[in-house]
């Protein structure tokens, strides 16, 4: 009787290819990006994330560290995104109340969106608060303040230089009083404001900064 001869073996098998994975990074931060911003970092535990994220603890550990990264992270990611929004309105050549005008529609298109409600600015409703007791978070809000109240004081200096302010506009105290109308109208949007409210508020703040139209 003759047996079949096998079929050599192949010389290199193929590897076997880990576990894909089941998640998308930047999609997960995403989501942990809007939990925070709804719910702020103490109330919102790890079970919420996991549940948020599609992702075990193991997985997030793995990916991004303990609730604290994952919380900085976040607040890094809505930086950026931010600055993504203002900062072409801040570069372009044009009228310095359009741009006020613009900076302020595209921060209240920012702190008036979400699914279940307004979520405010990161900054203002959820990282000013662990910035208390965190002084890497302080660190970071410290640095965002300063570079919104840099970027208003150019613009207002332009503006000047253009002759659209009195010689005795002050940018720097102009560009504080511009900041603080952007945090007034996040912590204003996060408890459900209207927006015809809020855009009343900076129409008249914008009057005070650079005159009422004539």
């Amino acid at each position: 009787m003759v047996q079949k001869s096998k079929p050599p073996a192949a010389a290199n098998p193929p590897k076997r290819r880990g576990r894909p994975r089941a998640y998308e990074p930047e999609i997960a931060l995403g989501k942990a990006l809007d939990l925070f911003r709804r719910q702020g970092f103490a109330a919102t535990s790890l079970d919420d994330l996991s549940e948020a994220t599609g992702m075990n603890r193991p997985s997030l550990y793995g990916a991004f560290g303990d609730k604290r990264e994952l919380y900085i992270k976040s607040y890094q990611r809505y930086r950026e995104e931010a600055r993504a929004a203002m900062v072409e309105i801040f570069r372009q050549e044009m009228p310095v109340r359009q741009r006020l005008e613009r900076i302020f529609a595209s921060a209240l298109n920012i702190y008036l969106s979400g699914e279940t409600g307004p979520r405010g600015c990161f900054t203002v409703v959820t990282a000013a608060s662990e910035a208390v007791g965190d002084p890497e978070i302080r660190a970071m809000v410290l640095d965002g303040l300063t570079e919104l109240d840099k970027a208003f004081a150019s613009c207002f200096r332009r503006a000047k230089e253009k002759d659209e302010l009195p010689a005795s506009a002050d940018p720097t105290a102009l560009a504080q009083l511009a900041s603080a109308t952007v945090h007034s109208i996040a912590i204003r949007s996060r408890a459900r404001v209207s927006r015809k409210e809020l855009e009343a508020i900076v129409k008249g703040a914008i009057d005070v900064m650079v005159g009422a139209k004539p």
